[in-house]
């Protein structure tokens, strides 16, 4: 049984973005600071990736825990309440991301997941991955 009330719980779903989500900001700034340029949620391009680097060839999807279902993380789990309806949904969201990847890849594009709780602990290990996943700054444009 869901604690909050039908009217709460959906003026709750109402506020949830698919962009510039505090995770994104944050790592959109950290990359900025560090010198490099990217574009935003490029729409032609399978998943509309969160950032785009379009001269390495490189996308980052910011995933949300709970929406996309990290598996290693406590918000990535199916809601106890009204489970028909959640699990399914959550299953296409991981459909959705694993298509966009492919294509992605068959495109010629690299990919990495973030997940948002990896951006909320301490960002520096899956920072230093991130710019291992670049490569070096400053070589190559937006």
């Amino acid at each position: 049984m869901d604690k909050l009330s039908t009217e709460r719980r959906s003026a709750n779903m109402r506020q949830i973005r698919s962009k510039d989500t505090t995770p994104e900001l944050f790592l959109r700034k950290q990359l900025h600071r560090r010198g490099y340029r990217f574009r935003l949620h490029r729409k032609n391009l399978p998943g509309k990736p969160d950032l785009v680097f379009p001269s390495r060839r490189k996308v980052i999807f910011i995933h949300g825990c709970f929406w996309h279902q990290h598996p290693e993380c406590r918000e990535g789990r199916v809601p106890g309440s009204r489970r028909e309806y959640w699990k399914p949904k959550l299953v296409r969201n991981q459909q959705r991301d694993a298509l966009a990847q492919t294509a992605l890849k068959e495109q010629g594009w690299d990919t990495l997941a973030v997940w948002e709780c990896e951006l909320a602990k301490s960002a520096t290990p899956i920072l230093e991955q991130i710019l291992r996943f670049l490569g070096p700054a400053g070589k190559h444009s937006g």
